[in-house]
């Protein structure tokens, strides 16, 4: 398997109508370029855990995700290319008919064991996982080192430049990284993609280095709520990669653009801000819908 590349990384500017319109200056990071498995955030969120894993000599991580999990996906991928065992902790009965995702995983060598919701929301591990040469990762890589991986990947652009920084947010792990190492005049701006997840900006505030640094977190763009689609939401993605090219993914992507895209409509970005919003991959979501719901 293709390593990661990180070389692959661009920052493309989006000539999005709206964003003309308003006077915006927006950008994306394309962290979905580094690798077909591992594409976005996740590997960020996961190396300092794969760090860690193999100092100590363990021979399997484990961690936690639900039957499209972007997180599942990546860390099969990761796991097998630093020769590593890969269990995944799946939310919900085993279905007839596995997902996408899950059967990547397993052809990656990722072990599936699956929880009932309640169980799962215990994140309880069985006894003979939780001792012996095992690694546990929570889900998402929340933690301190998923937060210091996230906070890396504005390495890869010149975050000084920007007025704002964007992202999608699932655990808030990225969105508390890139929080921790932007500039002190740099606006943070989170998209939750949970319907009322309130608990979310304390999450955040865990893993911040300066309790004193603030960000943003906007709850009114989950269509429903995770994973949740519609078909506005789709018309949006569509137009928008006709405009930019640059393809998204209804559970994070699409719902990030899109709440950006509306919020430059409504004025909540001033004149002549310079935007960056971080493209967090997890394109491999999309396999779900029906052919040609989208055209990417």
């Amino acid at each position: 398997m293709e390593n990661i590349n990180l070389n692959n990384i661009t920052t493309d500017r989006l000539a999005a109508p709206v964003f003309e319109q308003r006077k915006l200056d927006v950008y994306i990071l394309r962290l979905d370029k580094i690798h077909p498995f591992i594409s976005g955030n996740k590997w960020f969120k996961l190396q300092y855990h794969l760090e860690e894993a193999l100092s100590l000599g363990k021979k399997t991580l484990v961690t936690f995700g639900g039957a499209w999990s972007n997180h599942i996906h990546a860390t099969a991928a990761a796991c097998k290319i630093n020769k590593l065992e890969a269990i995944g902790i799946i939310r919900g009965e085993e279905a007839g008919t596995l997902s996408s995702t899950l059967i990547q995983a397993k052809d990656l060598g990722m072990k599936l064991i699956f929880q009932g919701r309640e169980e799962y929301r215990k994140k309880s591990v069985p006894e003979d996982i939780s001792t012996g040469d095992h690694y546990i990762v929570n889900e998402g890589g929340y933690g301190e080192k998923g937060a210091s991986g996230a906070a890396t990947i504005l390495q890869h652009c010149q975050e000084h430049d920007f007025s704002h920084i964007c992202c999608a947010v699932g655990t808030g792990t990225m969105l508390a990284g890139l929080t921790n190492s932007s500039d002190p005049s740099t606006r943070t701006v989170g998209i939750s993609v949970m319907k009322n997840n309130m608990a979310l900006s304390a999450e955040v505030e865990k893993l911040l280095t300066d309790p004193a640094k603030e960000f943003d977190i906007i709850h009114d763009y989950h269509f429903g709520g995770y994973a949740k689609k519609t078909t506005e939401l789709f018309v949006f993605m569509n137009e928008f990669y006709t405009h930019t090219s640059v393809p998204t993914d209804f559970v994070y992507t699409g719902k990030l653009c899109f709440a950006i895209s509306d919020l430059a409509r409504k004025n909540y970005f001033p004149a002549g801000s310079k935007i960056l919003l971080i493209h967090s991959g997890g394109l491999q979501g999309n396999q779900s819908l029906g052919k040609g719901t989208l055209i990417f």
